[in-house]
């Protein structure tokens, strides 16, 4: 047993070994949602442990022979399951197995749990919450607090979740080849929203949650060493690591947005750069270009220049161009009015925004007004760009994108 501690520097190793846990549990006795419920049961008894008993010499077994207590009292106490008891597995007269000597990570076992949690069926919403309770190792409370929801809202989606995960009756494997790619889609898709909601987050007092962006930094390193091979998943690593590297720098001291433009680029993380650097070159010219490759791209350029006037837009646009053709949406689109104007002026911008206006998917999201109103600020448009500001603020929940926009139409038509 390791000596007690008076901190908690044991979240991290509970993280990683959550899903090792539970994929093992799963793997054993099926029944996912009861085997999730049971490690996070474990869990919480090691943070209420651990503090004052130290870290157990084995806290993978440790974790999992609790986890298999609890589920095994589960199985006891429900009589709809009193069949079970009557195996030999399950004999009420035994103890659940010593779970032996720490075997080895199975790193298929993990893959698959990310896998299960994106899994098509369910909801967008739900594989965020999914994957971050059975994969990141989050409680109902944290992904509650981290999406400004209530927990017994939370905790609704979550089980609704895996529910459907029991009702669908997958098997705890992964996919077969003809499927992977497709699921592995859906898997990176759903690390980018966790990292996109930290890095700018949708409503509240904060514009990050770090601790978002650093478990969907954490995840895809997981993935990319699951799937070295994989180009996509690298380049979504490298993206990751490239826009979070000026996270420090977004906002002043008193929480004021501050725009890229304008940031201290002295203080952007260098070797967060040069890590997304090094795995964006390295993987370049391996395999199929992707979208999170070529964005990946558009931020280290934007990372490798000295100064604001030093960013190759000509560039930037001809990778926005490409992206249209690889990965085409609206807020593609919305980028690329930004690129089209540093190159071609503010009037370009706009026409290119004009085709955006009619798109369902964007009625109700600030930054299209946002971009509107700084491209005509730049055009010399200052009544038609002071609208679109406050327009822009009333639509977002933001309170630093809101202080934000309402001040840059302020200086426009400063109040009497």
């Amino acid at each position: 047993m390791r000596p007690p501690i008076a901190t908690e520097p044991f979240e991290d190793l509970l993280r990683d070994l959550a899903p090792r846990v539970l994929s093992a549990l799963a793997r054993r006795h099926g029944q996912f949602d009861a085997c999730a419920d049971a490690v996070q049961e474990a869990m919480l008894a090691a943070t209420v442990q651990w503090p004052t008993d130290g870290i157990p010499d084995r806290p993978r077994a440790w974790l999992t022979t609790v986890a298999t207590r609890t589920l095994v009292d589960h199985w006891r106490s429900d009589s709809a399951r009193r069949r079970r008891e009557e195996t030999a597995a399950l004999d009420p007269t035994r103890q659940p197995p010593d779970p032996g000597p720490d075997p080895d990570p199975d790193p298929d076992d993990t893959l698959v749990l990310l896998f299960l949690c994106c899994h098509p069926a369910l909801s967008a919403p739900s594989q965020l919450a999914l994957t971050l309770r059975a994969v990141g190792g989050l409680t109902t409370a944290q992904i509650a607090a981290a999406f400004l929801v209530p927990e017994d809202t939370m905790a609704r989606r979550i089980s609704r979740a895996k529910q459907l995960i029991r009702d669908t009756g997958v098997r705890f494997e992964l996919p077969t080849s003809r499927d992977r790619t497709n699921r592995l889609a859906v898997v990176l898709h759903v690390l980018y929203l966790i990292f996109n909601e930290g890095y700018t987050a949708t409503s509240g007092p904060a514009l990050t949650r770090v601790d978002l962006t650093a478990e969907a930094i954490r995840l895809t390193r997981l993935l990319h060493r699951l799937l070295p091979s994989e180009t996509e998943v690298a380049g979504l690593l490298a993206l990751m690591l490239l826009t979070d590297a000026r996270r420090g720098t977004r906002t002043d001291h008193d929480g004021s947005l501050v725009p890229l433009a304008d940031q201290r680029r002295d203080l952007w993380d260098q070797a967060a750069i040069t890590a997304g650097q090094t795995l964006l070159t390295r993987t370049l010219g391996t395999g199929p270009v992707g979208q999170y490759q070529v964005q990946a791209a558009i931020a280290a350029l934007h990372d490798e220049a000295p100064t604001a006037e030093d960013t190759d837009w000509p560039q930037i646009l001809a990778l926005y161009d490409l992206l249209t053709h690889i990965a085409p949406g609206p807020v593609v689109t919305l980028s690329r009015a930004v690129a089209l104007a540093m190159v071609h002026g503010p009037t370009a911008g706009l026409t290119a925004l004009g085709t955006l206006d009619a798109d369902d998917r964007l009625t109700h999201n600030h930054r299209l007004e946002a971009v509107r109103a700084h491209l005509l600020e730049q055009a010399g448009d200052t009544d038609a760009a002071h609208a679109s500001y406050l327009s822009a603020a009333q639509m977002t929940a933001s309170l630093p994108e809101q202080r934000y926009l309402i001040r840059r139409a302020a200086r426009l038509h400063p109040p009497a």
